[in-house]
């Protein structure tokens, strides 16, 4: 099983990649965590991408493609893998395509989790973790059973992310939109996409993405 899950920021993916790499053993492939343990091996590839961030730049498609590239001949990939936050373009999903074609790892499906752009909004805006152990809250939809402690850890303490605001939330839906959106028609073409409704409750996306997968 090889999928890719889009949506725009806070739309879930996240939440529904850690239960997909639970139920079914394959590894969540993000774009950032394989920089980092590109980096940390030290690997020709992950020393340009060091290079490149250490000297305050933004890492070419060229090198994450390549590193990218590198994690899927890995052992674990080879049953599968879910891919989030990667590809965010047009020339990325291409360079992915010809990537997995030539491994001979053809993707399942791509899966689209749609949300309604004002409520997403008012989702990210209020949430908040445990500063101590990093559980997840809102403020609507999740709160602590009681007020001001966290119900896993018992601590007091709580933070926002200083881009968890209705502003910068906004911001980062321009971007999607304008760089990643139009990944849904180019997989549309390919009859590989498969939307689902990412404002469910979280257990009905699941279920919603298990029909999908039990339908492939």
């Amino acid at each position: 099983m090889r999928l890719i899950l889009l949506g725009p920021p806070g739309a879930g993916k996240g939440t529904q990649a850690q239960r997909l790499v639970e139920k079914h053993g394959i590894p969540q492939l993000s774009t950032g965590d394989m920089l980092r343990a590109a980096v940390a091996s030290g690997t020709e590839v992950g020393l340009r991408a060091k290079a490149v961030m250490d000297a305050g730049k933004l890492v070419s498609d060229d090198i994450v493609n390549a590193i990218v590239s590198e994690r899927l001949d890995q052992p674990d990939c080879q049953a599968g893998f879910i891919l989030d936050g990667y590809p965010r373009t047009l020339a990325q999903a291409d360079a992915i395509g010809a990537m997995l074609a030539a491994k001979d790892m053809p993707l399942s499906a791509v899966v689209e989790m749609r949300v309604d752009d004002d409520v997403l909004v008012d989702r990210i805006a209020g949430r908040y973790t445990c500063a101590n152990c990093g559980a997840g809250y809102h403020d609507e939809n999740l709160k602590p059973a009681e007020e001001g402690v966290c119900d896993k850890c018992g601590s007091t303490e709580f933070k926002r992310r200083k881009d968890d605001n209705p502003e910068t939330v906004r911001t980062r839906l321009q971007a999607y939109y304008k760089e990643t959106a139009p990944l849904l028609g180019y997989y549309y073409a390919k009859g590989l996409l498969k939307p689902v409704d990412g404002m469910a409750e979280i257990d009905e996306v699941t279920a919603q993405i298990d029909n999908v997968l039990a339908s492939l």
